[in-house]
């Protein structure tokens, strides 16, 4: 089967060879404020989905963790906290932007010990079949260009029994929320991208990826394809976000 020559980069059609190069080109310009607009976009409330993710997410002490599409660090913190001393978290993410600020980020708090970070990209991840017992990826799917290949790596990657958890925005369920949701996104997050972080496009193809994200159910299927089992749904403030858990056998 012949693969696309082309995908898309928020509303645009681009070239699939170009949409890497964008992606990157919007997360470089908004690394340093990228934490600071979450918390102002989402009032806070990116944090509490966060702690929910991983409180939920089934990992252990001890387990191997890839956290990717984890550049500023927060996962890994929080991830860092549950496998303790015995565990080991791995951030993974194609932007050195964002790697760089969360790393900086976690050297200044003197955490160096069990978190380590690799500029990758989630398409061919460069580890052997095999090697962590949970990934988790959270607001980064819908950034891949192909999505189907960052599963199928991910499934590589983990042991038999392992997981993976995808957090990422979704579909709202109620109509009235679905219209205010829509004037937020696209009339006051642009604007407040420009004043805060000094670009308001950027901000603008953040709420364009999310509406061209698959359905959950799209993505459970898609989960299904790359061999994933029992593939669980779970949605947060009336459809905003979803969790997406499932399992390699």
């Amino acid at each position: 089967m012949r693969e696309p020559s082309h995908t898309h980069f928020g509303y645009r059609d681009v070239p699939v060879a170009e949409k890497q190069k964008l992606v990157g080109g919007v997360f470089s310009s908004v690394a340093h404020r990228y934490d600071l607009m979450n918390d102002l976009m989402s009032f806070g409330m990116h944090r509490l989905w966060k702690r929910h993710f991983v409180a939920s997410s089934g990992v252990r002490r001890g387990d191997r963790v890839l956290d990717l599409a984890g550049g500023t660090g927060d996962i890994a913190l929080l991830l860092q906290s549950v496998v303790g001393r015995e565990g080991d978290v791995v951030v993974g993410d194609i932007n050195a932007a964002m790697l760089g600020v969360g790393r900086d980020r976690m050297i200044d708090r003197g955490l160096v010990s069990g978190i380590y970070w690799a500029r990758l990209n989630a398409e061919c991840l460069p580890f052997p079949e095999a090697s962590f017992d949970a990934v988790s990826i959270a607001f980064g799917l819908r950034n891949v260009t192909d999505k189907e290949k960052a599963l199928a790596a991910i499934y590589r990657v983990l042991k038999p029994g392992g997981r993976v958890l995808v957090l990422e925005f979704s579909q709202v369920k109620s109509e009235l929320l679905g219209k205010l949701y829509d004037f937020y996104s696209f009339e006051v997050l642009p604007r407040l991208g420009r004043w805060v972080a000094g670009d308001g496009d950027s901000y603008q193809y953040l709420a364009e990826s999310i509406r061209r994200h698959p359905s959950p159910e799209v993505l459970k299927d898609m989960m299904e394809n790359a061999g994933f089992v029992h593939v669980a749904i779970r949605n947060l403030l009336n459809g905003v976000v979803a969790i997406h858990r499932a399992y390699k056998l």
